[in-house]
């Protein structure tokens, strides 16, 4: 098996107007498909509903984010922090479906406008990620003060990210290859 065989998409985690880690989400989106996986960016602010769709109701409006999900070989999601936590789109999002994420890995990539680089997020998430059966992997990617991370049209200007993403990739490939390859083993 080699990446190239592989589907992992990027997830947007805020709809919210404005938003900075878009700019973050495309960075990890190039990043990844150089690595050499399929890819494409899932942007909750077009697939999410208004209310929490529970995984058991068959719904036209999780169809698409199932799907999507029954193809991925792993996940990595891109949210900022708000208030301590993370943005409540992506928790009604995450929550439509459940079977699909099972022993698959997930990276998470934090963004905050302070210096932490949503190091809560990441947190929170990786206990709620871990009760959808999803691995978290341990590395993280923390992008601090994304207001200035970052040109006007979206370019970094810290080259260092592009080492650790690097890494992260490295870290992330070896559990993707490894729980598909076991996946395929216990059907």
């Amino acid at each position: 098996m080699k990446k190239e065989d592989l589907f992992i998409p990027v997830l947007l985690g805020t709809g919210r107007k404005d938003r900075q880690s878009e700019h973050v989400a495309k960075y990890i989106l190039e990043k990844v498909k150089k690595y050499g996986y399929k890819t494409q960016l899932i942007d909750v602010r077009f697939l999410s509903t208004t209310a929490t769709i529970p995984s058991w109701v068959k719904s036209s409006k999780t169809k698409s984010w199932s799907k999507t999900m029954l193809q991925a070989d792993g996940l990595i999601v891109v949210s900022p922090e708000y208030n301590h936590g993370y943005p409540g789109e992506l928790k009604i999002f995450m929550d439509g479906i459940f079977k699909e994420y099972e022993r698959k890995p997930v990276a998470i990539c934090g963004v905050s406008s302070g210096g932490f680089g949503g190091a809560r997020v990441i947190e929170a998430l990786r206990l709620y990620f871990s009760e959808l059966r999803l691995i978290a992997i341990r590395q993280a990617l923390y992008f601090a003060n994304v207001e200035t991370l970052f040109t006007k049209s979206g370019n970094i200007k810290d080259k260092s990210f592009d080492k650790k993403i690097q890494s992260l990739l490295d870290d992330f490939n070896f559990y993707a290859m490894a729980l598909k390859k076991a996946r395929e083993e216990i059907k």
